[in-house]
């Protein structure tokens, strides 16, 4: 059995060693140097010669985050890795999918280039903006939910009335997707933006009285979207509302304005390090999942199973 090693950028370190203890293995040693400009250069201590190599990385603000993970990419092949797996559980650049405007990058095909030309042999994630994304990849991608997490969360609080939504039309598949597993009805907001990271109007499609709404979605940035929805769904006469998110970026001042919205909580997993306080903000740990699906692609063995929805 070829030998399998694992390592992780800087910011991902913290899910890199619960992986780890998952796996029941040994996080490897690297050593990033920075220059006075910014500059760095990546090194591995160990050798890595014939090993499947893993490397955890979430590529969230700032670019540093990509940039690390290229170089690691890079000096892993030429250190003579027999493969190199890039574990990213959040893609950055995900909403960047698709020509919408004139003149405009496609900044996830990009990053998907770069990613190839510094030497993956295989992509894990979880949870794209956008599924068409696996497609930007000429190597094997594993594109992993978090719906597994998620869905125990739903069930452990015993909701009577519950009902999923999705704050926005782009999400009503993976809301359906919930609402036919769980066997309960969905509605849909509908929401108009005039610029990025800002709602203008917003309007409920369907009936939330007296329900317990569960909002879902992939990823919550400023939480003007989210917060906004829920302040409609209680407007509309709902009992409760709680949200499931897989990325929290939660840039400023999303914490302030989750904290002061019509939410009860809102749940993420540990994709993206949360550093903020908020009474509302729960995570849940996608390590487990991510360390099956490592032994499996090692093993050669199917993935499928992990998908619950």
């Amino acid at each position: 059995m070829v030998p399998y090693k694992v390592f992780s950028g800087t910011h991902s370190r913290y899910l890199a060693e619960k992986i780890c203890n998952s796996l029941g293995c040994e996080l490897g040693q690297m050593k990033i140097q920075y220059f006075a400009d910014g500059e760095f250069s990546v090194a591995y201590e160990e050798s890595i010669r014939g090993a499947h190599v893993f490397l955890i990385q979430s590529t969230f603000p700032n670019s540093d985050n990509l940039m690390e993970l290229l170089l690691m990419i890079d000096a892993a092949k030429r250190a003579s890795a027999k493969s190199i797996i890039a574990v990213i559980p959040y893609f950055g650049w995900a909403r960047q999918d698709r020509k919408d405007n004139p003149r405009v990058a496609i900044g996830a095909k990009l990053v998907a280039d770069l990613l190839s030309v510094a030497g993956i042999n295989r992509l894990i994630t979880m949870d794209l903006h956008a599924d068409q994304i696996q497609g930007f990849f000429d190597v094997p991608v594993d594109h992993l939910y978090a719906s597994s997490v998620f869905l125990e969360a739903i069930k452990a609080k015993k909701l009577k009335n519950l009902l999923i939504a999705t704050p926005d039309v782009g999400g009503t598949k993976r809301a359906n997707t919930y609402a036919k597993y769980l066997n309960v009805p969905m509605v849909i907001c509908y929401k108009l933006r005039k610029k990025a990271n800002e709602v203008s109007e917003m309007k409920v499609i369907g009936d939330v009285k007296g329900a317990d709404v569960v909002l879902v979605d992939d990823i919550v940035d400023t939480a003007g979207t989210i917060t906004k929805a829920a302040q409609l769904m209680v407007a509309e006469g709902a009992k409760s509302v709680r949200a499931i998110a897989s990325h929290a970026i939660m840039s400023d001042p999303a914490s302030t304005r989750v904290d002061q919205s019509a939410l009860e909580e809102i749940i993420f997993t540990d994709s993206i390090p949360y550093s903020q306080k908020s009474e509302k903000v729960k995570i849940v740990s996608i390590a487990d999942l991510f360390a099956t699906a490592i032994l499996r692609v090692c093993n050669n063995e199917s993935i499928s199973s992990l998908y619950v929805i």
